[in-house]
């Protein structure tokens, strides 16, 4: 046999990451129960966002194929979709073929058992399934219907598909990404995505908290567009309030005259001066004490009108000292800069793995990464509760827990393929 067939595989940035053994995580949402019937990002995201808060979460899938970011790749990990496994985890999963009608049944007892039902079809799509929001609702009033569309429920284009690109396109985010002289871009990960499953988990929370003191239910109706475009909120209030129209400029048009990146001897950096007492801390630092003092530059509205006078000025002074030494002089001087990391050096940084922001966790299949919550409570980062799993891993166990079946009804609903 040739030696080469024993070579190991290269290591993987995972494997530099600290383990962390499934256990308890918050709490807060004990109780709750989540029917999660999304697929893709933005949905799945919001219903993570839920179970890394304590939430009975199901995952339900059509038996085969499954959510369509299973498929999305490469690049694979033990034969499963990274993309997937980076939303999906502390969820129970359930394989279920509502498209029959004994699995329409379980599907409808399920509904019936849960607090928060979570879709992302439109509303055509989810009438011709017996799951418009009006009928829903009109069985379960105390049931939280979380919807997630491109556009919205009602409107001309409710029924219009969507991706995060097409949102990104709709919100104007792409128009002011880039530099003027190219091509608009689209965000560097899926804004629309993340921002409309948090829109999600965030209305589901509040309108939990609602039906506790009414005792009703709500419909929540989010889209990607308007939570992109929400996202732009303090660039279109100043345009609608002044008439002056953003555009691409590589990030180098802030209200804030110096807020950007410049180069230094070796490697990029940012820097932020949004105050007076900045401005001078910034001058002092550098060794020029004296030009914080200079009257025509006395303010941000001032420094705005010379902005590329100051910035060439200023790029000047950091091109003379590599990034490590600006990054010290000003961190001991409490000014506001930082590195241009790239994804493999933001996951390394020491200060975001000690707040539990990157770990790898066991599954069947082996180690999967994980970003954690990103949120601490109490003085603690989250502890996940459960990998992500394959399709229907734990069929058998929701429907004993949420409905009481025996083995016998589990066994029939096997028998005809249902689950």
């Amino acid at each position: 046999m040739d030696a080469s067939d024993h070579t190991p595989p290269p290591p993987l940035p995972q494997d530099a990451l600290p383990t962390l053994a499934c256990g308890r995580g918050f709490a807060l949402l004990a109780g709750v129960r989540v029917l999660d019937l999304t697929t893709s990002i933005a949905g799945p995201y919001g219903a993570m966002m839920l179970a890394d808060m304590g939430a009975d979460v199901v995952k339900v899938e059509r038996p085969g194929a499954g959510d369509d970011a299973r498929a999305w790749g490469p690049p694979f990990l033990n034969g499963q979709s990274l993309w997937f496994l980076s939303v999906n985890r502390n969820k129970r999963m359930l394989a279920l073929d509502y498209g029959q009608p004994a699995g329409r049944a379980v599907l409808d007892e399920m509904i019936a058992a849960a607090d928060v039902l979570l879709v992302n079809l439109p509303a055509r799509t989810l009438a011709k399934l017996g799951l418009a929001p009006a009928e829903v609702r009109a069985r379960h009033p105390r049931l939280v219907f979380v919807s997630i569309t491109g556009f919205g429920l009602a409107g001309p284009r409710a029924d219009w598909t969507c991706y995060d690109l097409i949102a990104e396109g709709y919100s104007g985010v792409m128009d002011l990404t880039g530099e003027i002289d190219t091509d608009p871009q689209k965000v560097g990960a899926p804004a629309a995505d993340m921002l409309a499953g948090m829109d999600a988990a965030f209305a589901a929370v509040a309108a939990l908290h609602d039906r506790a003191r009414t005792g009703q239910g709500h419909l929540v109706d989010i889209a990607l567009v308007d939570s992109m475009t929400r996202f732009l909120t303090c660039r279109i209030v100043p345009y609608l309030g002044s008439g002056e129209l953003p555009r691409r400029s590589g990030g180098k048009d802030s209200v804030i005259a110096i807020y950007q990146s410049f180069e230094t001897a070796d490697a990029p950096m940012t820097l932020g001066l949004g105050n007076d007492n900045l401005w001078r801390r910034f001058w002092a630092a550098v060794g020029r004490p004296e030009r914080a003092e200079v009257a025509a530059d006395g303010s941000n509205t001032a420094r705005r009108a010379r902005r590329a006078e100051i910035v060439a000025e200023i790029q000047d002074i950091l091109r003379t000292r590599p990034r490590a030494h600006w990054l010290s002089v000003l961190a001991e001087a409490r000014v506001p800069a930082g590195p241009i990391n790239r994804i493999d050096e933001a996951t390394r940084d020491s200060e975001l793995l000690d707040r539990g922001l990157f770990y790898r966790l066991d599954s069947d299949d082996g180690p999967v990464p994980q970003v954690g919550t990103g949120i601490q409570v109490d003085g603690r980062a989250n502890v996940p509760q459960r990998p992500p799993g394959r399709i229907g891993a734990d069929t058998r166990d929701v429907l004993r827990s949420w409905l009481g079946y025996d083995d016998g009804r589990l066994e029939g609903l096997a028998r005809d393929t249902t689950i």
